[in-house]
C-alpha cells in the first residue's frame, strides 16, 4: 500500500467546497471518484484544508492511500484524463506512510485578488472581486502590519465550525499590485492580498481582505485595525468579500522532504 500525495490545482468556480457533502459536487468528491476510477480501488482522500464553495487554488495538496501500479510520473497524466478541466492534478509524489496533507503543513498563504474599476472587467468576473471606488495601496500595507502577529481574530471571523480558540498567528501580511495583467480598462490595477498563517477561522482571510478594502477607500484608517482586533467586535471590521476573489496560494510543508523539491512554498 503505497501513501501517494497530490500536487493539484482548481478553479473552484463550480464547486461546493473542497469536503465531500451531500447537496452539492465537491472538489474531494470529484477527485477521489476519478482517483478510484483509475486505480480500481476505494480509497479515501485527505487535503490540507478546506476551501468553501468558489474558492479557488493556486496550490492544493492531497494525500490518498492505495496499490497503485501506474508510475508516479504517468499518474497525474491518468487523473487527469478523467478529471473535468478545472482541476488539474501536477505532480505525484511517494510519501511516508504516516504522512498527511492536512496535518504535516505548517503554514499556508491565501491570496485575495481585487480591482477598483467603474467598469466590470469580464474576465476577472469569477476570480477577482471589484469595487467602484479608489484604492491606496501604501495605506493598505499600513493596515496590514497590525494582523501579523499572534492576535485574537474574532473579529475578522464569521460565525461557523465551533473552534476552542479564535487566536491564530499571521506570519506576512501585505498588498501588492500584479504586474502584467492586460485589462479591459488600461489604467485599472490589479490587487493580491497575501495572508500567511498557522491557521485561519471561518472567512478569516476574506474578512481581513473587506477591512484592508475599506483602509484604502479611507472607510477606515491604518492605526484603526489595532482597535478592531482588540474589540473582537465582528461589525468592527469591513465586510466579508465574495468567494470568488479567494486562492490558497502557497503551502509549506518544513519536514517532509519528499514535497521540498517541488517548491510549494515559492
Amino acid at each position: 500500500m503505497k501513501n501517494i500525495a497530490l500536487i493539484l490545482c482548481y478553479d473552484g468556480t463550480n464547486y461546493h467546497g473542497w469536503q465531500t457533502q451531500k447537496n452539492g459536487v465537491t472538489i474531494q468528491q470529484t477527485l477521489t471518484e476519478a482517483i478510484n476510477q483509475i486505480l480500481k480501488c476505494n480509497t479515501y482522500v485527505s487535503g490540507v484544508g478546506r476551501t468553501d464553495a468558489g474558492v479557488h487554488a493556486r496550490k492544493y495538496v492531497a494525500n490518498f492511500k492505495a496499490n497503485s501500479t501506474i508510475p508516479l510520473e504517468r499518474l497525474p497524466l491518468a487523473i487527469n484524463a478523467v478529471l473535468p478541466d478545472d482541476i488539474t492534478v501536477l505532480n505525484a509524489i511517494e510519501v511516508d506512510e504516516n504522512f498527511d496533507a492536512r496535518f504535516n503543513c505548517t503554514k499556508k498563504e491565501y491570496a485575495y485578488y481585487i480591482y477598483s474599476s467603474k467598469i466590470n472587467d469580464p474576465f476577472l468576473s469569477k476570480r477577482a472581486y471589484r469595487t467602484t471606488y479608489p484604492l491606496d495601496i501604501h495605506k493598505m500595507n499600513e493596515g496590514a502590519k497590525f494582523f501579523v502577529g499572534t492576535h485574537d481574530f474574532a473579529a475578522v471571523r464569521s460565525v461557523g465550525t465551533p473552534v476552542k480558540s479564535t487566536v491564530r498567528t499571521i506570519f506576512h501580511c501585505q498588498a501588492e499590485y500584479v504586474e502584467n495583467y492586460n485589462f479591459v480598462m488600461q489604467d485599472t490595477k490589479l490587487i493580491r492580498i497575501k495572508v500567511c498563517g498557522d491557521g485561519f477561522l471561518y472567512n478569516m482571510v476574506r474578512a481581513i481582505s473587506g477591512t484592508l478594502m475599506y483602509v484604502g477607500s479611507g472607510k477606515l484608517k491604518p492605526e484603526q485595525i489595532k482597535e478592531i482586533l482588540q474589540s473582537c467586535d465582528r461589525a468592527s471590521a469591513g465586510p466579508t468579500l465574495p468567494a470568488n476573489g479567494l486562492y490558497m496560494n502557497r503551502l509549506w510543508y518544513d519536514n517532509t522532504d519528499e514535497l521540498k523539491p517541488y517548491k510549494l512554498d515559492v
